[in-house]
């Protein structure tokens, strides 16, 4: 699952194409500096080989209210039958520090690569020891991810426990993984996020 934080020129470029908003639905904590942002994500349950076949069907354009505490679907999503990403507040949480940090950052990506997760049944999991064995593996790696990576340990997916201890590495790292799970890559745009998880995983490979 993904999410875009928008331009504001593309924002104008889509809202010929809004429907009439939703209910606010509460988001369960404030993002103070994403009041008013748009954001581009995939909706729960959906597979992005559908992306390109019915767009209106896979993703969504979220609008998040001025106080930074709720949402509402503005386009896609089935005409807002269908509901976000259930990591939708983790990747808020993290699109908050990343903006706060570096207001390019735009992409968050979380996926399940399979080294990645095999990884984390075999190594120790923290910081240091990780990202050591993966700076190691590829020369290209302290080149991709300087800061290396962030590691949790297991936690319930999906809720705002798991959302606030993985944006708060976010604030120094560019990847956190979360073990036995998956990975969240944060950078400011499509090519350079995915090239960063990719990297990651065939380095963990």
């Amino acid at each position: 699952n993904l999410t875009y934080r928008m331009k504001a020129e593309e924002v104008e470029d889509c809202r010929p194409y809004f429907y009439a908003p939703g209910e606010w639905v509460a988001l369960g904590m404030t993002v103070e500096n994403l009041a008013g942002e748009y954001f581009i994500t995939t909706g729960t349950g959906k597979f992005f080989q559908n992306f390109t076949v019915s767009p209106e069907l896979a993703i969504g354009i979220a609008e998040i209210n001025d106080k930074g505490d709720a949402y509402r679907l503005v386009w896609g999503l089935n005409e807002g039958k269908d509901r976000p990403t259930s990591e939708f507040p983790s990747h808020l949480m993290n699109h908050s520090v990343k903006k706060a940090a570096n207001p390019n950052y735009r992409v968050i990506y979380h996926c399940h690569p399979v080294g990645v997760i095999a990884l984390t049944f075999v190594l120790p999991l923290d910081n240091k020891t990780f990202s050591r064995a993966l700076w190691c593996t590829m020369t290209e790696c302290p080149i991709i991810f300087p800061h290396g990576v962030a590691v949790i340990p297991w936690m319930m997916p999906g809720g705002l426990d798991i959302a606030r201890v993985t944006s708060g590495y976010m604030k120094d790292y560019d990847v956190a993984i979360w073990a036995h799970h998956g990975i969240f890559c944060a950078s400011t745009d499509f090519d350079n996020t995915f090239g960063l998880m990719h990297t990651v995983e065939k380095s963990a490979q």
